[in-house]
């Protein structure tokens, strides 16, 4: 077996074969309409059976319902297959749990709760969840059945010894939905490999790669899993071309997890697979965007008018409390950094602005008697919903820094400016983990930032408005001055 580095001829390009299969299986569709018709069915017996008739708003309920309970069924794993009867049952209830929770939200901002019979609801949320629950057992004990029937499992190796080698062997071999059966693992050279990464090896070390060919014959292998360092290409290409004789499927796993991705993702453009390692939400999840768009400008509208009286009342308080405007204008980065110019309430008797890194700190002398009840309140912040209209800024995303403190961070911080690959927003991850007001360590900034990139990878509508509910409880902190 020839390991040695070469220079191979570029392959060519297959046309009109695709490379990568990333679709929702068939048994996703089966689970969700069926979802879909235990929910919707129930709501329409029940209110049938209560007005003999179905009102043009309870159509429109299970219009909404179906719409959030794709989004958020999704978004939150339900249909992953569970080694745990009770944690798939736990997974189902949470999520049923959490749609309820954006109707009622829904229902209570639009004023509507009152349009639809209490008994009718009462007796559709047990009896829908109770539907849903009976609809995943049964399909998965019937899988689990056919599986356990019909599937002949498999025998494989995984190549490597880091980390992402020892995850996939540990997840292959706890899925009992995979045929996949871990022999053992393979290592470049076991005296040179790491002690304790051999120690952490979930599967017992069955050879080295110049031991392979023998050990796919002694084993019966079928499948290899590669899980090598990117830097390992040539070696993984060496070890392709080299098993192509053996009748063995040759799965590469690249190690992409070592570098510091932002948002990544995998697709194809025409049958070429392509792995995103740094992209912006607003370029990978275009219709995902639009709808946050759009719930981003419904409720900013829906807030200005609720809290119009609150608004007024500051603002004459603030026009009261010292000389100057009412509003404050600062100009701060926005999405690709942009600069974008944000509003809050005027916090701070007139000064001025200096070109150092200088934030609000305690007893400041510049904070005047309203303007401390606002900022630790974060009521100064209202205005920013005037900049969600405009559509520079979102409710939920990085907070958006003075243009000097991203000029002094971002060359102490590594990815700092990555923070800009999304609007900023009025609340975001970081402050609801307890990272607000004054970041007077780098150490403090360091971890609102990791918050802030962790935001970006992880972004859904379902985690924007999770970060909604939770921001009323995060408005309590000692660190607002």
């Amino acid at each position: 077996m020839d390991f040695s580095l070469h220079q191979s001829p570029a392959p060519s390009i297959q046309r009109g074969r695709r490379l990568l299969r990333n679709h929702q299986t068939l048994m996703f569709w089966i689970q969700l309409f069926a979802d879909l018709f235990m929910v919707t069915g129930s709501l329409a017996v029940l209110t049938f059976v209560k007005l003999q008739s179905i009102p043009a708003h309870y159509r429109f309920l299970a219009i909404i319902t179906v719409l959030a309970l794709f989004a958020i069924y999704s978004a939150r794993g339900v249909y992953r297959r569970s080694s745990s009867q009770w944690r798939l049952m736990g997974r189902v209830t949470a999520a049923w749990c959490f749609l309820l929770l954006i109707l009622l939200l829904l229902g209570f901002l639009t004023k509507t709760t009152e349009m639809f019979s209490r008994q009718v609801l009462i007796l559709w949320v047990p009896t829908a969840l109770g539907l849903q629950l009976f609809n995943h057992l049964c399909l998965n004990k019937a899988i689990k059945h056919y599986n356990d029937r019909s599937t002949q499992q498999l025998p494989v190796l995984v190549i490597g010894d880091g980390a992402i080698a020892q995850h996939l062997a540990k997840s292959l071999m706890e899925n009992r939905w995979l045929p996949d059966r871990v022999m053992g693992m393979i290592v470049a050279n076991k005296e040179t490999a790491d002690a304790a990464s051999v120690a952490a090896m979930p599967a017992p070390i069955l050879g080295t790669l110049l031991e392979l060919r023998s050990i796919i014959k002694e084993s019966g292998i079928r499948r290899i899993y590669v899980a090598l360092p990117l830097g390992a290409s040539q070696q993984i290409e060496n070890l392709h071309i080299d098993l192509l004789d053996m009748n063995v499927d040759v799965i590469w796993v690249p190690d992409i997890f070592a570098l510091n991705l932002l948002n990544h993702s995998v697709r194809e453009v025409a049958g070429v697979p392509l792995i995103s390692l740094n992209e912006s939400p607003l370029t990978s999840s275009r219709v995902p965007i639009v709808l946050k768009g759009i719930m981003d400008r419904v409720i900013a509208v829906i807030a200005l008018v609720a809290l119009s009286p609150l608004l007024l009342g500051i603002a004459i308080a603030v026009k009261r409390s010292s000389p100057g405007p009412v509003f404050f204008k600062q100009q701060r980065h926005g999405f690709d950094g942009k600069i974008i110019e944000i509003y809050k309430f005027r916090s701070m008797k007139l000064h001025a602005d200096a070109d150092v890194v200088q934030q609000a700190t305690k007893e400041d002398p510049r904070v005047t008697k309203i303007g401390s009840f606002i900022r630790k309140s974060s009521i100064d912040e209202l205005p920013q919903l005037f900049n969600v209209l405009n559509g520079t800024m979102s409710l939920v995303g990085p907070r958006p820094h003075a243009v000097s403190h991203n000029d002094y961070y971002s060359g102490k911080i590594d990815a700092y400016l990555a923070r800009h690959r999304i609007k900023p927003g009025i609340t975001g991850l970081a402050q609801v983990k307890g990272y607000r007001g004054e970041t007077e360590t780098l150490d403090k900034m360091q971890k609102r930032v990791e918050f802030d990139l962790a935001y970006i990878n992880n972004w859904s509508l379902a985690l924007d408005i999770n970060i909604l509910m939770k921001t009323p409880l995060s408005l309590v902190s000692k660190n607002i001055y």
